[in-house]
């Protein structure tokens, strides 16, 4: 497995293990921008150059707050970082606004108009990472002195190959691969169970492959629910506690700018239970719309989005054997989500209590691809149309239920870009190998899909009973 991990993706694999972490100690960095930068000064052995390193901490990303605010008022330097940035759009003003957070910078500091005129699609709204060079422009007349940010270059250290990467799959078995998502992920295969309980795992990725789909976890704590989402991607964003607005998600009408579900692959809710939503009815009404086919309308404005949403929280399991006390899992939800109609428009369900608690040994190892590179593979595989394709030529059902067949169409192409990327032509196949795929494709995708949207199929019914419990049956053609 190591040597393959190496071998197949020389250029985008990293040595990980708790002595490497420990070269990040004190530093609020993603896993995303560790592991380029831990790729970026280790050997062919996974060897790390730690002055090397450590110089460029200290260059580029070891500037203190006030230190750095004191450079820039000093008005005799411009000084360059590499940082997570947020920014925000006041489109009254003309103006694209950012904040460096992990300096304490929260206000009067904007992006050069030149800048935006040259790169407009660098500086959409929310949470960037890139490196910047910035000024102190002083006061003149009413104008207030602020910080100019003059040049800017966005964190996409990988120029992605795709067709380079299908190939690079063919070189590993199925398990090997579902081993090696498990590494990407940080983990131990080795700590964990079984095969079954990996593929409950690498679920986590499938709402970063596919568009628009839509997943509930629940499961105890300690399993690394929010783990994914506040680290493995700057594609995906999560939400944590208190409470929601239509304005934060979807459209702020105040200000005529879009929601955090307009500027990322996908977004997570954690804690579920504890959110409120201002409005309510406002906010179920076009949380259904949107679910259903990714659209709303707030006031004259259609907001439109291929981000998926995650509903992740904790839901209380027996000590010894870890299964929900309650097999209405919906409870756990806040009301407005505790309605059918809206509840069934969410495509699948993660058992999180199948999961182990994270402790040391559950930390990887071992060599691994880059979650950077990964997880810009996986932004390409989004749309990506041949697979879905495929799942028509492969499978019939005997319902005429909407929701279901597009539910295990979305989970079922999911999984076969995640796992099977590399079976773009059915007609490539030979007829041997057509016929080992089918039994794989059912046994790896199709069949864990339907147990996803099974389980929503079920919590539906057990909130309104007119509703069917029973899927639909969906078989090989």
């Amino acid at each position: 497995m190591e040597d393959k991990i190496t071998q197949a993706f020389p250029d985008a694999s990293v040595m990980k293990s708790v002595a490497t972490d420990t070269l990040f100690a004190g530093r609020n960095l993603p896993v995303f921008v560790r592991d380029y930068i831990l790729r970026r000064f280790s050997d062919e052995h996974g060897i790390v150059d730690k002055e090397a390193l450590s110089d460029y901490f200290n260059e580029k990303m070891g500037v203190e707050g006030q230190i750095l605010k004191n450079r820039l008022f000093s008005g005799r330097e411009r000084v360059n970082v590499t940082s997570r940035v947020v920014f925000r759009t006041e489109l009254d003003k003309g103006t694209v606004w950012f904040d460096l957070p992990d300096a304490g910078i929260t206000k009067d500091a904007r992006v050069s108009p030149q800048l935006i005129q040259e790169q407009p699609e660098w500086f959409c709204d929310g949470e960037h990472w890139g490196n910047m060079t910035m000024r102190y422009v002083e006061p003149q007349g009413k104008e207030k002195g602020h910080i100019l940010m003059t040049s800017f270059k966005p964190f996409e250290p990988y120029s992605v190959n795709l067709d380079y990467y299908l190939d690079a799959r063919c070189k590993f078995d199925t398990i090997e691969w579902i081993d090696t998502l498990v590494k990407i992920m940080g983990y131990n295969p080795d700590s964990f169970e079984n095969t079954d309980v990996k593929l409950e795992l690498i679920s986590r990725l499938l709402p970063f492959v596919e568009p628009r789909l839509n997943i509930i976890e629940l499961g105890p704590k300690g399993t690394g629910k929010s783990y994914l989402y506040n680290n493995f991607s700057k594609r995906g964003w999560i939400v944590s506690g208190g409470k929601i607005t239509r304005a934060k998600l979807f459209f702020n009408k105040q200000n005529r700018q879009f929601g955090l579900l307009k500027h990322y692959d996908t977004l997570a809710i954690d804690e579920i239970a504890s959110f409120s939503f201002e409005n309510p009815a406002e906010m179920q009404s076009i949380f259904k719309s949107y679910l259903e086919d990714g659209r709303a309308t707030v006031d004259n404005t259609v907001f439109q989005s291929d981000c998926g949403l995650t509903l992740m929280g904790n839901i209380p399991v027996d000590g010894e054997t870890r299964q929900p006390i309650d097999s209405a899992y919906y409870k756990v939800l806040p009301a407005m989500l505790q309605e059918s109609a809206t509840l069934d428009r969410f495509h699948g369900f993660i058992e999180g209590w199948k999961l182990p608690r994270l402790e040391s040994g559950t930390i990887l190892n071992g060599w691994t691809l880059d979650a950077e590179y990964f997880s810009n593979i996986l932004h390409l595989l989004r749309t990506r149309t041949e697979y879905a394709s495929i799942f028509d030529e492969l499978i019939e059902e005997s319902s005429s239920d909407i929701r279901d067949r597009k539910a295990v169409k979305r989970l079922s192409t999911a999984y076969h870009k995640l796992l099977f990327p590399q079976i773009r032509n059915l007609n490539d196949l030979s007829d041997e190998t057509l016929e080992r795929f089918k039994a794989t494709y059912k046994k790896y995708c199709l069949d864990p899909a339907i147990s996803r949207r099974g389980i929503i199929r079920k919590q539906c019914h057990d909130i309104d009973n007119e509703l069917s419990s029973e899927m639909p049956n969906f078989k090989l053609k």
